[in-house]
Order: C-alpha cells, then sequence, then structure tokens
C-alpha cells in the first residue's frame, strides 16, 4: 500500500535535510533548493513525456515508437499548476475516462475520500521507468488530504462509477481511469521513501471507483474542504484557535468551550451560516470565541 502522509509527516520529512550552526541561533534551516529542484523535475517530465507515447492495446506508457504521438503531443494529456510552500508544479495527468458514477457525483476535493486501485512506477530517468514500487489491485479507501500531494490534486480530475457488486467481490463500471505523472516536490520530495530515491519523478496508473462527497473529518457539520477561512483553497493551515490542530479536525474550531456542530443558532444543521455577534457580522460563529 502506498506510504500515507499527513501534514505533520511531510513537515517533519522536509525538514531532515538542514544545516544548524552558531550563525543560525539553533533554528532548523531546510537549504535545500526546492525551487531549483522543481525546475529540473518540469524539465525532466516534458521530456519523458517527449519520448514516451500511450499504448492503447496494452493499455501502457512505452518508449516512443515509429509513428507513434508523443504523450506530451496526446490530446488526453493535461496539466495542471499546484502550488505548495509558494512554489509551482506541474502536474499532468493522462484521462481515458474521467468516469461517469451513478448515482450522480462530482469530481472529489483535495478533502475528501476516495476508493481507488493503482499501480506505481519511479520515472528513473527521461529515457526509463522502474518496475512497480507499489500497487493495489484490489482496491482501497484514501483520504485526499492524507496522501501525497500529488495525488490529493490529480484525483480531482477524475470522477467515480457504478457500484454493480453481487454477492462477489467489490466492482465497479465506468470509473475514472487515467494516469498521473508528478514531479517530485508534491511526492516525496528530498528525501525519499523506501525504494523511491529522493527527487525522483513517479507514474502511476489509477481507477477511481467512488467517492465521499464533502468528506467531514471531525464530525462538526461542515464539510472539511469549506473549513477553510483564510480562502487559500487549502484547510490544512487554517487553525483558529490555535491550538495546533487544524480546523477540519477540531470539533471546537475557536476554542470557546462549545463543539462547533453545537454553534448552530438557526438550527438548520449548518453552523457555517450562523452568525450572531452584531460586532462582528462576517464572522461564523463556530469561528467566533465571543459567541457561545
Amino acid at each position: 500500500m502506498i506510504k500515507i502522509k499527513n501534514l505533520v509527516a511531510i513537515v517533519i520529512f522536509t525538514m531532515l535535510i538542514y544545516s544548524c550552526d552558531d550563525n543560525n541561533n539553533g533554528i532548523i534551516v531546510d537549504n535545500f533548493d526546492h525551487e531549483g529542484q522543481a525546475l529540473i523535475d518540469s524539465d525532466s517530465l516534458i521530456k519523458f513525456l517527449k519520448n514516451h507515447y500511450y499504448n492503447t492495446s496494452l493499455d501502457s506508457v512505452k518508449a516512443l515508437a515509429l509513428g507513434e504521438t508523443p504523450l506530451f503531443e496526446d490530446n488526453n494529456l493535461n496539466s495542471m499548476v499546484v502550488t505548495e510552500n509558494e512554489i509551482d508544479y506541474t502536474l499532468y495527468y493522462y484521462v481515458n475516462s474521467v468516469g461517469n458514477p451513478n448515482p450522480a457525483k462530482g469530481h472529489p476535493t483535495v478533502m475528501d475520500s476516495v476508493y481507488v486501485k493503482y499501480y506505481g512506477q519511479r520515472i528513473i530517468d527521461t529515457d526509463s521507468i522502474s518496475p512497480s514500487f507499489d500497487s493495489n489491485v484490489n482496491g482501497s479507501w484514501f483520504g485526499l488530504n492524507n496522501v501525497i500531494r500529488g495525488w490529493s490534486y490529480g484525483f480531482t480530475k477524475f470522477k467515480g462509477g457504478k457500484n454493480i457488486t453481487n454477492n462477489g467481490p467489490i466492482t465497479y463500471e465506468n470509473g475514472g481511469k487515467g494516469i498521473l505523472f508528478i514531479p517530485s516536490g508534491i511526492a516525496y520530495r528530498n528525501v525519499g521513501n523506501g525504494n523511491i530515491l529522493a527527487n525522483e519523478n513517479l507514474m502511476f496508473y489509477i481507477n477511481l471507483f467512488d467517492v465521499v462527497e464533502d468528506t467531514d473529518h471531525d464530525n462538526d457539520g461542515i464539510a472539511s474542504i469549506n473549513e477553510d477561512p483564510n480562502d487559500n483553497n487549502d484547510p490544512r493551515d487554517d487553525d483558529t484557535d490555535s491550538n495546533g490542530v487544524p480546523n477540519f479536525f477540531d470539533s471546537d474550531d475557536d476554542g470557546d468551550g462549545v463543539l462547533t456542530k453545537d454553534e448552530d443558532a438557526n438550527g438548520d444543521g449548518n453552523p457555517a451560516n450562523d452568525f450572531s455577534d452584531p460586532n462582528n457580522p462576517t464572522l461564523a460563529d463556530y469561528l467566533n470565541p465571543d459567541i457561545k
């Protein structure tokens, strides 16, 4: 199973390579050039995509052959920019099928839970791919806030399918299917993990079967993706009461002693639309320690 990384682990791992001397007063400093590595990753991925193509009959990425269309020019290949720690990374995703969920569901958010299977390989250089370093052919549930960021964002471009299980193994049809090409900066960075070396780009064949929409990690009545009061689309860095627990994991976001789910003055089950403070009419009660 892919090694799941939570926010704390990511912070620890990214701080492992550092210098600490008398000139920085004991402050741990990460001297690795992540921005420079992002440029190297981008160049390497572009060259890889120009040197490989998608073989439909084999359902596999192969070295470019005469007459084939390079991945970089394939209409099924898309890209998106992911910003982490103020550095922009280009994530590429190849879409075989977006997915056709039944009952209808939308794309997952970076905070939702997903049921997937996958097959991962290391992109060793612009011409070489490793054997599989990790796979799950039976399917597993993952929280997209707890995996490498390339997964968190990559899966948002797909949808699930239809559960057709009938007295047997869990089976889906018409799910999302594709390939993620992930730069190291939103994978295992300059640390690596197991067989994955530091600063290695990764490739995952993925199938998305199902999604738990509006995942609510702390069961406070507010979807985790919406516990983002600073509106930067990353709920991981929102901690209203500064207790070291992000709001989406904190059952009492403002630390006033009243659970967030109970700060629902109008009783509609949604604490996010209750504003009882005339002196601060735009601040929801669950984020306002003066309202209990």
